[in-house]
C-alpha cells in the first residue's frame, strides 16, 4: 500500500508507504474501522441471544471484536468522514482498503444509521483508481440543497483528495441516489495542485452568512481557506499557519456557542496534529477564534487538544440539522479514529486489522477560567445500549488495597465513579484472561487523569510510544474527581471532570475471563457513587447491498 500513503512528511502516509510490497512492514501500519463487510451478498451477522438481552457476545466473534464500536468485518479502514443527514438517515463514510495487506489504495466505504449507535453496512460508495487520478482520500460529502453545483437540488456532492504519482489534487464526485454510489465528475480535478507536497483533506461547508461554500484544506504547517459559489470553482482566501505541530491533516471549522449562550459564538478550527514537541503523541488539536467568511483569526490563546489519549486521530464533528439554530450552536457530535500511526499494524487481530472508531461523542464549548475549551462526553444515544446499572458499595482504599468488580459477559460496560484523596492515586485496572491489564487512574497530587497499557497481548516489538503513559490535567471539584469510563473488547475511553478531559486508548488483552479492579495507592482514596452498567452488543446489519 503505497499510493495513498506517500503524503510527504506525514506520519500516516510514510508508514503506509512501507506496506507497499512487504508483508514484513505490516507491523508498522494498519488501521481501524467499522464492523462492516466489503463484499456484496454477505449474510446478516447473527444477533446476540435474545435471552441475554444483548449482554453476551455472538459466539462466532473473535475475542477482540468490539461490541459497541464500529470495526471492519475484514480488511482495512482509517479516516472517518463527516456524516450528513438525509431523510432521517445518517450517512457515514470511512477510508477502506479491500486489498490490505497486499494491495494499496483506499476507497470510501459507506454505513448508515438512524441513531448513531446501530449501523447498516452499505458497501463501497466511491471506488479507488476509477478515474485515472489515483485512489480516494479524505474529504467531505455535502447535500447540495439548492443545486449550486449544477447536478440538481439535493444531489450529494463529495469533494475528496486524490493522489497519483505523488501529486495531491481535489476531485468532485456526485451521487444521484442519496449518497449510496458516486460518479466521478468529468471535469476532475476541480482543484489542481499548485506545486506543494501536502495539499489534502478538504473540509467543506456552506457559510450562510457569507453566501458561499468554504473549504478548509491541510497544507503542511497551515490550513488554507478557499471559497466557491458552486463546489467546482474555488478561490484562495487566506491561511492559518501553525508551528511545532508537524504536518497537519483532516481539518474542520465550525461555530459554537460558549456554554450555550447564543450571544457568545466562537469559531473552532480543528486539525490532526503531532504533539511530540510538547510530550504528546499524534492527536486532534484545535484553536478558538473568529471567522469572517474568508479568514480565521485565533483568539491568541494557542492550541488545545480535544483528546489527551494516544488513539484519537482524524476526528470529525457535525451538528444535527433538525435542531433549531440555538441547539445546533450549543453542541455537536464527534467521532475519531482509535489508532495511532506509530503502531497501527501491531494489533493482534486476524479477522480485521487496526482497531475501531471511537464512540460518537457530544462536543460542547465552555468557559474554563476565561478560556473557551471544548468538552466531550459519550453521546446520549449510547444510553439505548445500556442495561441495568449495578451500584457498587462505597469504599475507602488504603495504600495497595483493592476491590474486585465483576464485569458483563459482553466485555462492554460503563463504569462511573467519584473519588477523593488528599494526595493519593486511584487506579482502575481493566483485566483480561491471563492477568494482563490496562490502567485508568487519577493522581490527586499531580491533579491529572492518566491511561496506561501496563501489560497486554499486543505482540512485541512495539515502539516506546505504545507503552508511554498519557495524562491530562483536570482539577478536582470540591476535592473530588468524577470519572466516566467506557470499556469495550479492545478499547478504553475515559471522560474526566464532566467531560473537561477525554483520553482514548486502544488496548488488546487476551481471550478468556475479564475483570475489573479498583485500587488505592499512597494515601487512602475514597470511592463513592460508583456504578457499573453493562452495554448491549450492537452488531452491524449486513444485508445485501446496493
Amino acid at each position: 500500500m503505497h499510493t495513498q500513503n506517500t503524503r510527504s512528511a506525514s506520519p500516516r502516509r510514510r508508514l503506509f508507504a512501507l506496506l507497499a510490497g512487504a508483508a514484513a512492514a505490516i507491523v508498522l501500519v494498519a488501521a481501524i474501522a467499522v464492523a462492516l463487510s466489503q463484499r456484496s451478498g454477505t449474510d446478516a451477522a447473527p444477533s446476540p441471544s435474545a435471552t441475554t438481552d444483548g449482554l453476551e457476545r455472538p459466539a462466532h466473534w473473535s475475542p477482540h471484536r468490539p461490541g459497541v464500536h464500529l470495526t471492519p468485518e475484514k480488511d482495512w479502514m482509517n479516516d472517518p468522514q463527516k456524516p450528513f443527514l438525509l431523510d432521517g438517515v445518517w450517512h457515514y463514510y470511512y477510508l477502506y482498503n479491500a486489498d490490505y495487506p497486499d494491495g494499496n489504495g483506499t476507497a470510501w466505504y459507506h454505513a448508515t444509521s438512524t441513531d448513531l449507535v446501530h449501523w447498516k453496512d452499505e458497501g463501497v460508495a466511491i471506488d479507488k483508481y476509477a478515474n485515472g487520478l489515483g485512489d480516494i482520500w479524505t474529504g467531505t460529502a455535502v447535500v447540495d440543497e439548492h443545486g449550486t453545483a449544477g447536478f440538481g437540488e439535493g444531489a450529494v456532492i463529495a469533494l475528496v483528495t486524490q493522489q497519483v504519482d505523488g501529486v495531491q489534487r481535489q476531485s468532485l464526485f456526485v451521487s444521484r441516489d442519496g449518497g449510496y454510489r458516486f460518479e466521478s465528475f468529468d471535469g476532475n480535478p476541480v482543484m489542481e495542485n499548485p506545486g506543494v507536497a501536502d495539499w489534502r483533506d478538504p473540509r467543506v461547508f456552506w457559510d450562510d452568512a457569507a453566501g458561499h461554500w468554504v473549504m478548509a484544506l491541510a497544507e503542511h504547517d497551515r490550513i488554507g481557506f478557499y471559497t466557491s459559489p458552486n463546489l467546482r470553482d474555488w478561490t484562495y482566501s487566506s491561511d492559518f499557519v501553525t508551528t511545532d505541530l508537524g504536518v497537519l491533516e483532516c481539518p474542520d471549522l465550525f461555530p459554537m456557542a460558549v456554554d450555550g449562550d447564543p450571544d457568545d459564538v466562537r469559531w473552532v478550527l480543528v486539525a490532526g496534529a503531532n504533539g511530540a514537541a510538547e510530550g504528546m503523541t499524534t492527536g486532534t488539536a484545535y484553536w478558538v477564534g473568529a471567522w469572517d467568511g474568508e479568514r480565521f483569526t485565533s483568539d491568541g490563546a494557542g492550541h488545545q487538544w480535544l483528546d489527551h489519549g494516544p488513539d484519537y486521530y482524524a476526528a470529525v464533528t457535525w451538528d444535527d440539522p433538525r435542531l433549531d439554530e440555538h441547539d445546533r450552536l450549543a453542541s455537536r457530535y464527534g467521532i475519531g479514529w482509535m489508532n495511532n500511526w506509530a503502531y497501527a499494524g501491531g494489533f493482534p487481530t486476524e479477522d480485521w486489522h487496526g482497531g475501531s472508531d471511537s464512540l460518537v461523542r457530544t462536543i460542547t464549548l465552555s468557559d474554563e477560567e476565561g478560556r473557551a475549551t471544548l468538552h466531550s462526553e459519550p453521546a446520549a444515544e449510547l444510553g439505548s445500549l445500556e442495561g441495568e446499572a449495578e451500584d457498587l458499595a462505597d469504599a475507602r482504599l488504603a495504600d495497595g488495597e483493592t476491590v474486585d468488580v465483576a464485569v458483563p459477559a459482553s466485555g462492554a460496560y460503563r463504569l462511573r465513579l467519584d473519588a477523593a484523596s488528599p494526595a493519593g492515586e486511584l487506579r482502575v485496572k481493566v483485566l483480561t484472561g491471563d492477568g494482563s491489564f490496562a490502567t485508568v487512574g487519577y493522581d490527586f497530587a499531580a491533579r491529572s487523569v492518566f491511561v496506561a497499557r501496563d501489560a497486554d497481548a499486543v505482540a512485541d516489538p512495539m515502539p516506546e510510544a505504545y507503552r508511554e503513559v498519557r495524562t491530562a490535567a483536570v482539577e478536582p471539584e470540591d476535592g473530588r474527581i468524577a470519572l466516566d469510563i467506557v470499556v469495550d473488547a479492545s478499547s478504553i475511553e475515559v471522560f474526566a471532570g464532566g467531560g473537561r478531559a477525554a483520553l482514548t486508548m486502544a488496548t488488546f488483552g487476551t481471550s478468556g475471563a475479564r475483570g475489573l479492579q479498583i485500587e488505592g495507592t499512597r494515601e487512602p482514596v475514597a470511592v463513592t457513587s460508583a456504578s457499573l452498567t453493562p452495554l448491549r452488543v450492537a452488531p452491524v446489519e449486513r444485508e445485501s447491498r446496493r
